[in-house]
């Protein structure tokens, strides 16, 4: 009987360490934050802009994004304004950002963007959810 109980106490001791092995690995998952590429664009040829415009969602589809701010109508509160347009696209992640920035599709048209307007962009890292 005594065999018993001890086998009984070192599988219960067994569970529980890892169970609270499974709930601490848990706690500290880290969570994958979403990213924004914010982009100040000052239009200088609007034709070749529409262009560009017309080619960047395609590139975007395998990124799983979606456009949060695409506009020119900006009310400055502090500062000066930019001078053209924002656009927001937000992606599930940084590396998801940067992966579209530097594909194949999006480097073919990059040029474009960089011919037809001043502009500037970067990657801003989101909040995790809470």
């Amino acid at each position: 009987m005594k065999t018993n109980h001890k086998l009984a106490l070192a599988l219960l001791a067994g569970v529980s360490i890892g169970a609270a092995g499974i709930h601490a690995l848990h706690a500290r998952q880290i969570t994958t934050v979403p990213a924004y590429v914010i982009a100040e664009v000052d239009v200088t040829d609007p034709v070749l802009m529409q262009k560009y415009a017309a080619k960047v969602p395609e590139t975007l589809v395998p990124f799983n994004y979606h456009y949060v701010v695409r506009s020119a109508k900006i009310q400055s509160l502090e500062g000066e304004p930019p001078k053209g347009g924002i656009v927001i696209i937000a992606f599930d992640s940084v590396e998801k950002a940067r992966e579209w920035y530097d594909s194949p599709a999006y480097a073919a048209i990059r040029p474009i963007r960089q011919s037809a307007a001043k502009s500037r962009l970067f990657i801003v890292e989101g909040l995790a959810p809470q």
